[in-house]
Formats: structure tokens, C-alpha cells, sequence
């Protein structure tokens, strides 16, 4: 299976211009409110359409604004799962799923179908209740039901987890996951959540203002983010600006450091990033000696914030993250950050 998109469609305060191609089991877009995410899930299922542009699924062409082709999403057999589910109220659990079928005439085929989506969603039991009447995680495996007994190429997951509370959303993802690979189709699924994309993703693409920064296998994508905006939104809490200092460093006024990097030096630099779990007081490579400036306890972590010796007195602390467990019983006078972790961002 495979999905191609190349479209541009111009939106209200920007031009959303979007090119991948995988064929990868679960692509994630990743990106904040507003950049386009949606938009491009919804042009992909045929609910709007691009100005200009291709959409490919295993080689039929379902959008080609050149050639005058615009499959309706009838006819695309993409499954799109809706933020907040949109099941009808007024409907119970199985005539929601029956929905999904409204153009297979056999009735026994659809009581087959409708059985066999209550029991993959887990859903025996519930297929007389009405939407008000389940739990969030009830109501998105209804969802999902609607959307898989069509049986679909593609399934289009826009921001599956939004409504839930964090508890449900960490028990289900899991479960999720394993559906997805068991059901075995492919999926795009928008999310802003840097750690969700991060479970259950294995492509990966930012977005950010209409276009994709960087690309690439989910891990790739997170230990080489290429760009400020990207490092953000894959979670990086240290970023200043940087300029070039030799083929394999750096020099960063604003932290009054220099550092060593794995990677070759683009031209084009503009900032490098530290994330916050990659100091130690034990590497010897880019180590520089810090003042510690307060201390924030999380649930599982801690989060230590301090300045470098030679730090601009303008420019904010930095963040050292690290599980509680190994926290320091009297916290250390220098900190090192091995080369590979320098995130060199143009």
C-alpha cells in the first residue's frame, strides 16, 4: 500500500502546500493548531479539494486538479475518523456501525460485518446503548467501528485521543497500536502531541505554517529535527542561536559556549538545540561549568534549570530533565552533552 500526496490549496492566512509519499503502516502529521494538519487529512478524503495538485492511493489516481479527476469520498473507500467521533445521537452503537454500510444490500452480510466489528472493538454488550451513554474510550471504539466495517484502503485518524482525559488516552493507545497492526491498513494520523506521534507513529512529518519542515522515520525525525520550528514541536526545550565555528563546531553567544558536533556544520546554520535529557555530569565532551537556579518536581521527574558560566545575562536558563531516581544528592558544578546530541537546526 502505498499513498502519494502533492497539493496546494490557498486558506486564510496562508498557503497550504503540502508533497509526501509513504508507505509506511501508521504516518503521523504532526504540527500545532492551525497549520494545516486537517485540512490536509480532509483533501486527502475528498470533503474539500486543493487548488492545484495530485493524490495517489495504490496507484489510483483520486485527485488530479490537471486532469479534471476528483473522486467523491464514496468512491475513495478512505475511512476518516473525526476528531470528536461524530456519532449520531439518536442512534444506538450498532445502527451507528451499520452506517458504515449503507451500501452493501445483503442483510445477513451486514449482521456478519456488524458482529464482527462488536467483537474486534470490544464493543459486545454496548451495541443497544446510545452515544450519551458511553464512556470516551467506548465512544471512540464506536467510531472506529463505523469506520473499519466498510472495510477501507486508508484510514484518515484526526486527533483520535483529543477528547479523552490523559489516563484514558495512556491505556488506550496501546491497544490502538495493536488494533492498527492487526486490522493492517494503512493510516495518516494528525496529532500536536510530540509523544503520541512518537508511539505510534513510524513515519513521521512536521508541519508548520501549511508546509512540512522535515520527514523521515519517526526516530530520524526526532534526533535530527533540521529546523527551529521543528525542534519545538518535537519537544526541545533548549534552543539558542548559533553560528558557525569550524567543519565540526559551533559557537553559541547567547550560552557563551562553544560545542563540539558529531555532524558537519551546515552553512545555512541558525540555532542549535540541547534537549533536556541528553546533559550528564559524568561526559567529559562540551563540558561547561553551570550555576543551578531552581528546581521543578514532576510527578516521575525532576526538571533542574541553570545558566552556563559565561551565559548572557538576557538569554533564559536552561533545562536539565532526569527521572527522580537519579537525581543527584548534591547537584554537580559542571555538565557535558556528547557531540551526537547537538541538534543542528538551519
Amino acid at each position: 500500500m502505498s499513498l502519494s500526496v502533492d497539493i496546494r490549496k490557498r486558506l486564510d492566512g496562508f498557503t497550504l502546500g503540502v508533497r509526501f509519499e509513504t508507505d509506511d503502516p501508521v504516518t503521523g502529521l504532526l504540527g500545532a493548531s492551525g497549520c494545516g494538519k486537517s485540512m490536509t487529512l480532509r483533501c486527502i478524503a475528498g470533503v474539500e479539494r486543493p487548488d492545484e495538485g495530485t493524490i495517489v492511493l495504490d496507484g489510483e489516481t483520486l485527485f488530479d486538479a490537471a486532469r479534471g479527476i476528483d473522486l467523491p469520498p464514496q468512491k475513495r473507500r478512505v475511512g476518516y475518523l473525526f476528531q470528536h467521533y461524530a456519532l449520531f445521537p439518536h442512534m444506538t452503537v450498532a445502527k451507528n456501525i451499520l452506517c458504515g454500510l449503507h451500501g452493501e444490500k445483503d442483510k445477513a452480510e451486514k449482521q456478519r460485518r456488524l458482529r464482527e466489528m462488536l467483537a474486534l472493538l470490544q464493543l459486545e454488550g454496548l451495541e443497544n446503548r446510545l452515544p450519551a451513554q458511553l464512556s470516551g474510550g467506548q465512544a471512540q471504539r464506536a467510531a472506529l467501528a463505523r469506520m473499519l466495517v466498510s472495510r477501507p484502503r486508508l484510514l484518515l485518524l484526526d486527533e483520535p485521543f483529543a477528547a479523552l482525559d490523559s489516563h484514558l488516552r495512556d491505556q488506550l493507545q496501546p491497544q490502538f497500536a495493536a488494533l492498527l497492526r492487526e486490522y493492517g491498513r494503512q493510516a495518516v494520523l494528525v496529532t500536536h502531541s510530540r509523544d503520541e506521534a512518537y508511539r505510534l507513529c513510524s513515519r513521521l512529518c512536521v508541519m508548520d505554517g501549511g508546509r512540512i519542515l522535515r520527514s523521515g522515520d519517526t526516530k530520524s525525525v526526532f534526533a535530527d529535527p533540521g529546523s527551529v520550528a521543528a525542534a519545538r514541536l518535537t519537544g526541545c526545550k533548549n534552543i539558542a542561536p548559533a553560528v558557525r565555528a569550524g567543519a565540526y563546531a559551533v559557537d553559541v553567544p547567547d550560552w557563551g559556549v562553544r560545542l563540539t558536533t558529531a555532524r558537519p556544520v551546515p552553512d545555512g546554520l541558525r540555532a542549535v538545540g540541547l534537549r533536556a535529557h541528553a546533559f550528564h555530569p559524568d561526559e567529559s565532551a562540551n563540558r561547561f561549568a553551570v550555576r543551578w537556579t531552581d528546581a521543578v518536581e514532576e510527578p516521575f521527574e525532576w526538571i533542574f534549570l541553570f545558566r552556563c558560566a559565561g551565559q548572557d545575562a538576557a538569554a533564559p536558563p536552561l533545562w536539565w530533565r532526569m527521572p527522580k531516581d537519579q537525581k543527584p544528592a548534591v547537584p554537580p558544578e559542571a555538565l557535558g552533552i556528547a557531540p551526537e546530541n547537538i541538534l543542528l537546526l538551519t
